[in-house]
């Protein structure tokens, strides 16, 4: 049997080419391992009936001599992502028995690439949530802890590579769901520079947020998807090309960490000393590392809770149960669509759907919304200025490590799980979030942020941090 355990995308493409197995025998591992264990942790929604036969095309064009990127390996799909002819439910009851009639643009360059689709990812509905305790289909789980969390919004999609269910996976991040649930479980997450991967086929939460990136083992893995994936599409408008945000600067290993704004957050002593831990490690790896001040960035998330809910609200506005999901019937037709948002939304949609609702009606747009956006850019502005002088900012991944189920009890304590994370989204920046140690048996993770179209120092740094 293969030991997915000491495999990755880059050593399982090695083997497959050396035809040490096939692409048959390694996705029946990553199946037999998904029935194994998949029963307690809950990472997957479906997987798909089709598995084995797309191994076996792999196959084929193996023994043809093509060679292909992530040809033959399993990888997981958030379960907000198109597959044609598969569901996709974003976690929600109101896209209950939906049925993709085409492939997201990220889906169709894995496709092409070679890659074997195994399943869709659990999730938060709609992906709102730290946690993935908001899916409609129930939790997912810690694999180092089944009490615990694993993250979220992409807590399934990390569950999965965390337990060697899959190779790699692609998630969402739209204020730090890929890189916080990534570091909860212990692996390596990325959010690309905003624009970077269409979003066309992605069921959408917050349009000017939402990026989609990859899970992996290491942070080789996460480039050959992230290589994959990106690129300009003709069906978004927001994509960027390589001359976008043109390298100005050279890579000249100097770290910025804001402790002033990390202090005061008041983290917890482990993940304290693990920042300190890995600013020496970076050192020692011949990074200098220097405090900067980022006066703008702790405001980050208040704007995030107001521009967020807001695109929510307007892009939610298309559930109404007569296009496609699920129709509850009323009294009439204006009816049906209350009935049909109260049945099919949970509590914490309901909740921002009411919230974006309110920072866009009249009287209020101005004080909330608009405030919101001039705020944006006076971040996006401090960190493009601060990216000048430094090539990189580090901070904790999260606050803590994987919390219980129920421990965040208040919407404020979960929204607060996200301080680290949304200043990336906020200004469109790509960011990391590297496996870093452990508290007790909970992995801890740190986080890099990059100046816009930077991924190239992330993956530098990244790999010399891990001894890649």
């Amino acid at each position: 049997m293969i030991d997915l355990s000491k495999l990755t995308i880059k050593g399982a493409r090695e083997s497959l080419r050396k035809k040490e197995f096939t692409s048959r025998e390694l996705t029946q591992a990553s199946l037999s391992l998904i029935e194994e264990k998949d029963g307690n942790i809950h990472a997957f929604l479906e997987v798909y009936d089709d598995v084995l036969s797309q191994a076996d095309e792999a196959d084929k064009k193996i023994s043809a001599g093509v060679d292909l990127p992530l040809l033959g390996i399993p990888i997981a799909l958030k379960d907000n992502m198109l597959f044609a002819e598969h569901k996709a439910t974003a976690g929600s009851k109101i896209l209950n028995g939906f049925t993709a009639p085409y492939d997201a643009t990220a889906v169709e360059k894995l496709k092409a690439a070679g890659a074997v689709l195994i399943g869709r990812t659990n999730m938060d509905e709609f992906a709102m949530g730290s946690s993935t305790e908001n899916s409609a289909y129930g939790p997912t789980k810690n694999p180092h802890d089944l009490t615990r969390v694993p993250g979220g919004t992409s807590g399934g999609s990390a569950a999965a590579v965390a337990a060697n269910m899959a190779l790699g996976a692609l998630g969402s991040d739209t204020g730090g769901s890929i890189r916080q649930p990534a570091a909860l479980c212990g692996i390596v997450g990325l959010k690309p520079t905003y624009g970077r991967v269409s979003r066309s086929g992605l069921i959408a939460f917050a349009s000017s947020l939402d990026q989609i990136g990859p899970f992996a083992k290491t942070v080789t893995d996460a480039e050959i998807i992230y290589n994959t994936i990106r690129g300009l599409d003709p069906l978004d408008s927001t994509t960027v090309g390589e001359d976008t945000y043109p390298h100005k600067k050279e890579f000249e290993k100097i770290i910025g960490v804001p402790r002033e704004f990390v202090e005061k957050e008041g983290i917890g002593e482990e993940t304290k000393k693990n920042l300190e831990e890995a600013i020496e490690k970076f050192e020692s790896l011949g990074y200098k590392v220097v405090d900067v001040k980022l006066p703008s960035v702790p405001y980050s998330l208040s704007a995030y809770y107001i521009i967020q809910p807001a695109e929510a609200s307007s892009n939610l506005a298309r559930f109404d149960g007569v296009k496609y999901g699920a129709h509850v019937d009323g009294e009439n037709s204006i009816d049906d669509y209350f009935q049909t948002r109260g049945a099919g939304f949970g509590p914490e949609v309901r909740r921002r759907i009411i919230l974006g609702t309110y920072v866009l009606s009249s009287g209020y747009y101005d004080a909330y919304y608009g405030m919101a956006v001039k705020a944006k850019e006076a971040i996006t502005a401090e960190l493009r200025q601060t990216f000048r002088s430094v090539d990189l900012i580090l901070t904790p991944t999260t606050p803590s490590p994987a919390f219980k189920f129920g421990e965040k009890s208040s919407p404020l304590e979960m929204y607060l799980e996200d301080i680290f994370t949304v200043h990336a989204n906020i200004s469109g920046c790509p960011a990391i979030s590297l496996p870093s140690g452990f508290s007790g048996k909970l992995p801890l993770g740190v986080e890099l942020t990059a100046d816009l179209g930077r991924e190239d120092n992330l993956f530098k740094a990244g790999k010399e941090f891990l001894g890649e």
